[in-house]
């Protein structure tokens, strides 16, 4: 561990965070809109979040998914606003992510055990409206490691709030991504000057296997 704040967590129960690995945003098929540097982005961070949950697992410290998870009758009208739709225009169309009865709300690459915990999240932050926190501390987490897609939006939303709510936030920089990699690198900067170290999964390797 290069960083001292890191060697603070050593006797602090921790909590591995897995968002939104689906194939909305993970699925090379889904993505073929994307540049080549953007999907290979992308499948690097699958890569490391499996690596990062099978040491989690080996260790014993929890693994928590989130998962966005959108009714097809119930939009999120904000966000439509945002992206410029109005309010009657048809909803939702066949781009929109991780709808209820598509295939674009599946897992991809790595799912859940039985015995861990999955919460089902309608915005970009995996805090809101889910009992995360509250969970969390009724487990007696002090930190958090954050993982998943994408780096730019819901991890960057899910380790800023982690952090409000009082946990120790390190988000694992090989296992996250997003499909530009400026705008990832962009919010990586920020999470770093405000809320969570950055590390790579390599550093955080003993604070896993040991919960």
């Amino acid at each position: 561990m290069s960083d001292p704040r890191l060697e603070l967590l050593r006797d602090l129960p921790g909590a591995l965070l897995v968002v939104d690995v689906q194939r909305s945003f993970a699925d090379p098929e889904v993505l073929a809109h994307l540049s080549e540097t953007a999907r290979a982005d992308v499948a690097a961070a699958v890569l490391g979040v499996r690596a990062a949950i099978d040491l989690a697992r080996a260790g014993g410290t929890a693994v928590v998914w989130l998962r966005l998870r959108v009714p097809p009758d119930n939009p999120w009208p904000a966000s439509n606003w945002f992206r410029g739709r109005a309010p009657d225009d048809p909803w939702p169309t066949e781009w929109e992510p991780c709808v209820e009865g598509t295939a674009g709300i599946e897992w991809y690459a790595v799912e859940p055990l039985d015995e861990e915990l999955v919460l089902d999240k309608r915005t970009y932050d995996g805090f809101a409206g889910t009992g995360l926190a509250e969970t969390l501390h009724g487990w007696g987490t002090g930190w958090v490691a954050v993982t998943g897609l994408t780096g730019d939006c819901c991890v960057l939303e899910t380790a800023g709030s982690a952090f409000t709510h009082g946990f120790r936030t390190l988000v694992v920089a090989d296992a996250t991504a997003s499909h530009d990699r400026a705008t990832h690198d962009a919010a990586l900067r920020v999470l770093a000057e405000h809320s969570a170290v950055v590390v790579d999964l390599a550093e955080i390797e003993d604070l896993l296997l040991t919960p």
